[in-house]
């Protein structure tokens, strides 16, 4: 199985490049002039280190998501020599993406790099579209900018180091950019599901990101700065964001946006966008409640959040409008718009309502 396509972009053209064991098969090299690699990875696949005469590793947590590591990253750079015609090449999840991405668009007025994407969120989604964001003081993701990789390599062979939970915050991801588009992804999706037997098999996986791009890449070359329909991409995240701040990350990324889902579905409802779920949106509920379900401890981690906090994170993300939240609802069919909702008390009341709702389990509702 091997895949390769380009996502065009106003810096010009980038390279996805999907396979099995491009990387994780082969004996280390000396391919990188330069890597930034997280230490979990570098320690679960030491080969990696061979590939670079020079090797920063970066404990990627969410309290390292910040310009202080940028600017160490930076440092690391030129102590090891790097100029404007060098390249370094990126290793690990979403957090290792948005370091590598600012550090490089920024390090002498932007250098070149290439991305090794090796959670399961990272291949099905974040990998394209050349975004990164940056954490400044209590504000998440508050600073960032656009600057893709020239090259993007996928191998599939890193999900073997990888738990369930992780699996399934990819899976919430990939569900939700298809669920996004207009056309028959989202049922093209499911359909990958049908033969539980082989439930999470290499194949499964590869024809999950394959889908998953393809759809994303439909978004991000119409829309490339989030001015129009790439925001329906943020479906999820309003809550999400907010449900990973008040758990103190204890619920990660990709598991928060499919519970933020399920919540920005229950606030249609509760504010009158939708009097009824579509047949679209059942199918939708029903697979990321089954996606939850399978993950040990979601009680435990959702019994950690925290209420005020939690609406407190909700009202001052960066997507709201001085004067009313912007969230992204499904309409009465079931397919995805910007609603904007009044910042009053009554929202917040209904906001909370929901924050209460998940912490009550009732989101896994009618799993089968």
């Amino acid at each position: 199985m091997f895949e390769i396509f380009s996502i065009q972009s106003s810096s010009g053209s980038y390279t996805v490049e999907l396979g099995i064991g491009q990387l994780t098969s082969k004996t280390p090299t000396s391919t990188y002039e330069l890597i930034i690699v997280d230490s979990k990875v570098s320690h679960l696949w030491p080969q990696l280190n061979g590939h670079a005469n020079f090797s920063m590793p970066v404990l990627a947590i969410e309290e390292n998501k910040t310009l202080a590591t940028c600017a160490e990253l930076i440092e690391g750079l030129r102590v090891r020599g790097a100029n404007r015609s060098s390249s370094f090449c990126a290793f690990g999840g979403g957090i290792i993406q948005d370091l590598a991405t600012f550090t490089a668009s920024v390090y002498m007025r932007g250098i070149q790099w290439t991305y090794v994407p090796t959670t399961f969120l990272g291949m099905v989604d974040s990998c394209i579209g050349g975004k990164s964001s940056i954490n400044v003081g209590p504000y998440k993701n508050i600073a960032g900018n656009y600057y893709p990789p020239q090259k993007i390599i996928i191998d599939i062979g890193f999900c073997k180091t990888l738990d369930l939970p992780e699996l399934q915050a990819g899976l919430c991801e990939a569900v939700k950019i298809c669920f996004a588009a207009e056309g028959d992804q989202f049922e093209e999706y499911l359909n990958l599901f049908t033969d539980q037997a082989h439930f999470l098999s290499s194949e499964q996986l590869f024809n999950v990101i394959s889908l998953s791009l393809a759809t994303k890449k439909q978004f991000i070359e119409d829309d490339e700065f989030d001015l129009g329909p790439r925001l329906l991409l943020n479906f999820g995240h309003t809550f999400g964001h907010a449900i990973e701040a008040a758990t103190d990350f204890k619920i990660t990324h990709g598991v928060a946006v499919g519970m933020g889902m399920l919540a920005e579905i229950k606030l249609a409802g509760l504010t009158g966008v939708v009097d009824r779920d579509s047949g679209r949106i059942q199918k939708l509920r029903k697979h990321i409640a089954y996606l939850l379900n399978q993950i040990p401890d979601m009680t435990k981690g959702i019994m950690a959040m925290d209420l005020e906090s939690a609406v407190r994170a909700f009202k001052s993300d960066k997507k709201h409008r001085k004067d009313a939240y912007a969230v992204i609802m499904p309409n009465q069919i079931g397919f995805l718009q910007r609603e904007f909702l009044p910042n009053s008390l009554d929202t917040d009341a209904k906001v909370l309502q929901v924050f209460e709702w998940l912490k009550s389990d009732l989101y896994l509702e009618g799993v089968e």
